[in-house]
């Protein structure tokens, strides 16, 4: 998930009573709900780096306990106040494994079982940035100022216990459910997307992806022995195949496996679960041919997220090879 909701999250599990437990429990849980993020520093060396780096060990459980050290001892190093170190210990944990089980419900994954296996995990029940959870967090955030400021006007008593913790159970619920719910519509989406022909063809193997705005709306991927099939499919409404867009695949040629060799497309195939290949013309040298692969997950072929692309020459050698996330087409 996307820092916002990360951070949010340790907030309210503060709010909800965990801060109790030791001071500095909400700078430690804060810290926590983010600390696997910190491979973000692999994209200083580039895009490429950043793909291999980023939810790679730091999002393993083998270095579960690791990441949970790290904000007991920056804060306890920082803070001046005392801190029970057994407690903040027990609360990063808590705040890291937030962190994984978040990062585990959308269709970008995590490698939980680094470093013995690189097997990616993935629910594909929420995007990245999920808008019916920030909206919700958004309300948990601003309703306890909210009640302040009502109860400020009228003349009532300040509420007593922890501020906002109505509100930070409230949040932490609705995201349970809400995770809950979209498991049980997802997998309708697949069961219909399954349960269809395209163009005559039976599909080899389905995905739904979710829609930012509409739980409803998934968006479908297809594959058959000849093309993919990219599919609109709600489910309050009828599902028709024929009206998803068709991508056939290449014929098979010897650019293709050149191409596969190269250092950025070998390394992007590790994370593609939905690769589409193209290969075009190369304005020079002469009889060359960019190979593109973008994965479908993220964009289409014409507006792609991400794409790693080849120069193979009519020799068949990788002349240069990169991966970018956007359109990376040559021009």
């Amino acid at each position: 998930m996307d820092p916002l909701t990360h951070t949010a999250t340790g907030w309210f599990l503060s709010r909800a009573g965990l801060r109790r437990f030791t001071p500095q429990a909400t700078w430690v849980l804060l810290l926590a709900a983010n600390a696997p993020d910190v491979d973000i520093v692999t994209a200083a060396r580039g895009s490429l780096s950043y793909l291999n780096g980023h939810r790679h060990l730091t999002h393993a459980l083998a270095a579960w306990p690791v990441m949970a050290l790290l904000p007991v001892l920056l804060v306890g190093g920082i803070s001046r106040r005392p801190i029970r170190w057994r407690a903040a210990y027990l609360l990063s944990l808590a705040g890291v494994g937030s962190h994984l089980a978040l990062d585990s419900t959308n269709i970008y994954g995590v490698r939980l079982l680094l470093p013995f296996s690189a097997r990616w995990f993935h629910l594909d029940i929420t995007s990245v940035v999920d808008l019916w959870i920030w909206a919700v967090l958004l309300i948990a955030l601003v309703g306890p100022l909210l009640a302040r400021l009502v109860s400020q006007e009228i003349g009532a008593p300040a509420a007593r216990g922890i501020p906002g913790r109505g509100f930070a159970w409230f949040a932490l619920a609705f995201v349970a459910l809400y995770d809950g719910g979209r498991v049980i519509l997802h997998q309708r989406a697949v069961e219909t997307l399954e349960a269809r022909l395209y163009g005559g063809a039976t599909p080899l193997r389905v995905a739904a992806l979710p829609d930012p705005f509409n739980p409803f709306r998934w968006r479908g991927l297809v594959e058959t022995s000849g093309f993919y099939a990219v599919a609109a499919c709600n489910l309050l409404g009828e599902f028709d195949p024929e009206e998803a867009d068709v991508l056939y695949k290449p014929e098979a040629q010897p650019a293709l496996a050149a191409a596969a060799r190269s250092p950025a497309i070998r390394d992007f195939l590790r994370f593609a679960r939905w690769p589409y290949w193209q290969v075009l013309p190369a304005p020079e040298p002469e009889g060359a041919w960019w190979v593109e692969v973008t994965d479908l997950r993220f964009g289409s072929p014409r507006q792609p997220s991400f794409v790693a692309r080849a120069l193979v020459s009519n020799r068949l050698e990788v002349l240069e090879s990169s991966f970018r996330f956007g359109n990376a087409r040559p021009r």
